[in-house]
């Protein structure tokens, strides 16, 4: 699945900044996906499972908790895909400026 499938959803994009803040209990993390979404505590759980098999969160058990984490490597592929977006943009405004730079200046010469 594709990095930004994943993102794709309102809830998952929720968990990840969470994580972004560094490793939380399954616990909070679904106190506040609940409490913002208004979802049951098995939904939460399968974003989580989504995450987690998309290679964006890892979990450990810490006694009956289970304490999840970021991991960066789906991020970067994330980022590398809008950079290229960007990049591709870039370019191509940069040359629809440049051609509406020139039409001016022609037009102005013309009325010259």
């Amino acid at each position: 699945m594709h990095a930004l499938d994943v993102l794709g959803d309102p809830v998952r994009r929720r968990l990840v900044e969470l994580l972004a803040q560094g490793d939380r209990a399954a616990g909070e993390l679904t106190d506040v996906v609940r409490a913002e979404f208004g979802i049951s505590q098995p939904a939460v759980s399968n974003h989580l499972k989504v995450l987690r098999d998309a290679g964006f969160a890892q979990s450990v058990a810490a006694g009956s908790r289970r304490i999840y984490a970021l991991r960066g490597e789906r991020m970067t592929e994330a980022q590398r895909w809008v950079d290229e977006q960007v990049g591709l943009w870039t370019t191509t405004l940069d040359a629809l400026d440049t051609e509406l730079h020139r039409g001016r200046r022609a037009a102005s010469e013309e009325e010259s």
